[in-house]
């Protein structure tokens, strides 16, 4: 009997420990769901979120620091911080979803391409990612803008084109690993055609890496775009653009800490949650 309890005492041990950590995993999930759905309910229906007009404030009332009334404060115009960020989030978001959607087509017809065919095609394909690679993104975006000019849709196809090489390295990558299976070969020594095979066989069996990749780079690209945006690249003022409302506060470090301290806490969250929830994608592929 002695041995048989000393026995079960690590086990008991052990469990809240388990428990505790899948509490903890998923709690991080939850919030970070939470987050990435606030932030969808801000770009969707901002209206619902926030009635002001971001773009009409009352001189009275400027440099008010957060409270009741305004959550994140006031600006030197006296427009509601809040309410310019809940109307910006639909402009950077989308601009992060048309960056990201880029990324992901083009990146994932590449990397099928290259995959698919191999040798000198795939040779060549490989050698211009490996050099878009080379380059640090936020680099490459601040070229490609400049060279097309400001604006919130330049820089998101920019941006976009920053991030295409990723995409077309794991797409490739699971492309060379799918395109030997079994499934595969049959498919092949059945007369199918091979375009028929790449898209019925090869590509439903790729993507799932790739759509995890996508919800990762989502978090980069609000980064990326919010720091053009910060540079003056992006809307033109008084248009609400999380980045611009950060470079509008860094001016009033010492005296309104809440112009850009808050904005950026968002963005932050944002980034955040996007990885978190793309990593519990590409764990559950």
């Amino acid at each position: 009997m002695v041995d048989v309890i000393e026995e079960r005492r690590p086990i008991a041990l052990r469990a809240p420990t388990l428990r505790g950590k899948w509490l903890r995993g998923n709690a991080i999930l939850i919030l970070s769901g939470l987050i990435a759905a606030l932030a969808v309910g801000w770009a969707l229906f901002p209206s619902v979120f926030a009635s002001g007009d971001p773009l009409i404030g009352v001189p009275a009332e400027k440099f008010r620091s957060p409270d009741a009334q305004h959550w994140f404060g006031t600006d030197n115009l006296g427009r509601d911080l809040y309410t310019r960020m809940v109307h910006g989030a639909g402009l950077s978001l989308t601009a992060t979803l048309a960056a990201v959607g880029i990324a992901l087509v083009a990146g994932s017809l590449l990397g099928l391409v290259s995959g698919a065919a191999g040798g000198f095609i795939d040779s060549v394909v490989m050698r211009v990612v490996d050099v878009l690679l080379s380059i640090p993104a936020l680099l490459l975006s601040l070229a490609l803008v400049t060279a097309l000019g400001f604006g919130t849709r330049n820089v998101a196809i920019a941006v976009g084109v920053s991030l295409i090489a990723n995409f077309a390295r794991v797409m490739r990558s699971e492309v060379l690993r799918v395109r030997h299976a079994a499934y595969v070969e049959a498919a092949h020594a059945a007369g199918t055609r091979w375009y028929t095979v790449l898209l019925r066989h090869v590509l439903p069996n790729s993507y799932q890496p790739v759509l995890a990749l996508a919800a990762v780079e989502f978090g980069m690209a609000v980064l990326s775009i919010s720091a053009l945006s910060f540079l003056g690249y992006g809307a033109k003022p008084p248009t609400p653009e999380w980045g611009s409302l950060i470079s509008e506060g860094r001016n009033y470090l010492a005296t309104a800490w809440w112009l850009t301290t808050l904005p950026g806490l968002v963005i932050v969250a944002v980034v955040l949650a996007a990885q978190r929830l793309g990593r519990a994608v590409g764990r559950n592929e």
